[in-house]
């Protein structure tokens, strides 16, 4: 064995050496622990209290679940949490969902929206535990009929057979509301409670005469029948509607323009603003991180339908019906101050 004690000048080049290596490693570990609790902030940040984000949507054709489910990729590509859609009845059932904490963020129409804040029509009592994201896009009331059929205008509609959506629906919410304010009843038609695709396979054959159909611009089933039946898109005369709209604020007016289902003329209609809803009782950091992730992502919801081209930023907080969900605020305030 060699005795470092009989060689002091090898003994010191020694510890100099270590000496030198310890003070070399420091400043790297020091940079790596930085580095990886820097990774963990931003992976903390990309997290949500929530390990799931189900949105409820509508019928499987519909530009809701469309929509609701590229939001859902969003949202798993964006935070990596269990998100997906569930189709449902649309408006109505998707409130009711999220009232029993069923689903955690839902698709709906003001109208539905309006009616489930007051208490009224399909809702017995006011409900309080939904807050509201966004204004989306405009949904159009299309009211279709046969060529043959001799409709021209809603008023025509009395003693027709007429698919109104499905039971709850917010298109039969829509369609109601507007046979109301034009002077009929459920008593007036003959109805059919039929969602997009059903409505569509029974003009076909023949067995209804019109057809209400209150989504986004185009209709994937409406464009369908479009291509093998003579269509007459039905007029919603707008000073009538004018008058609706002094008692029923969510609706507006609306022309559905030349060439969407081969229309040679813009159409006079109606259209409602949709609503992104969640749980009130959804944190107020995840439901900004979902706010954010919307609006950080619109081409992509653009992409999926051409409906989507309609939600902004600058118009998402116009016309809200429920109360705000202090997340959403606190993003659009962010915004609002840059």
């Amino acid at each position: 064995m060699f005795n470092y004690s009989k060689s002091p000048l090898l003994l010191s080049a020694l510890l100099s050496a270590a000496l030198g290596l310890t003070a070399c490693s420091s400043p790297s570990s020091e940079s790596s622990d930085d580095s990886a609790a820097t990774d963990a902030a931003i992976l903390a940040a990309d997290k949500l209290e929530t390990e799931f984000v189900t949105i409820a949507t509508g019928g499987a054709s519909g530009p809701y679940n469309i929509i609701g489910t590229s939001l859902a990729e969003i949202y798993v590509k964006t935070f990596g949490v269990n998100s997906k859609t569930q189709t449902t009845g649309a408006s109505v059932e998707n409130v009711n969902l999220l009232t029993l904490g069923k689903v955690d963020m839902v698709l709906a129409l003001s109208d539905v929206v309006t009616d489930a804040v007051e208490g009224s029509n399909n809702f017995d009592a006011p409900i309080t535990n939904i807050q509201q994201i966004a204004v989306l896009y405009p949904n159009v009331i299309q009211l279709v009929a046969t060529q043959d059929s001799g409709i021209k205008n809603i008023e025509d509609l009395k003693g027709k057979r007429i698919a109104v959506g499905d039971q709850g629906s917010g298109t039969e919410v829509n369609a109601r509301t507007l046979l109301e304010g034009f002077g009929l009843t459920y008593d007036d038609v003959e109805v059919d409670y039929l969602g997009f695709a059903d409505a569509a396979d029974a003009m076909k054959a023949g067995k209804i005469e019109a057809a209400f159909f209150s989504s986004g611009l185009p209709n994937s089933s409406l464009l369908e029948l479009e291509q093998g039946l003579d269509l007459q898109l039905v007029t919603i005369n707008q000073d009538t509607l004018g008058k609706l709209i002094e008692s029923k604020p969510y609706f507006k007016t609306f022309e559905i323009p030349i060439g969407t289902y081969g229309n040679d003329t813009a159409v006079p209609t109606a259209a409602v603003m949709n609503a992104l809803l969640v749980r009130s009782d959804m944190s107020e950091d995840d439901v900004y991180k979902l706010t954010k992730a919307l609006f950080d992502n619109l081409e992509g919801l653009r992409n999926a339908h051409q409906a989507a081209a309609d939600i902004s930023l600058d118009t998402a907080q116009q016309g809200m019906v429920a109360p705000i969900h202090p997340g959403a605020k606190k993003y659009y305030d962010e915004q609002a101050a840059k």
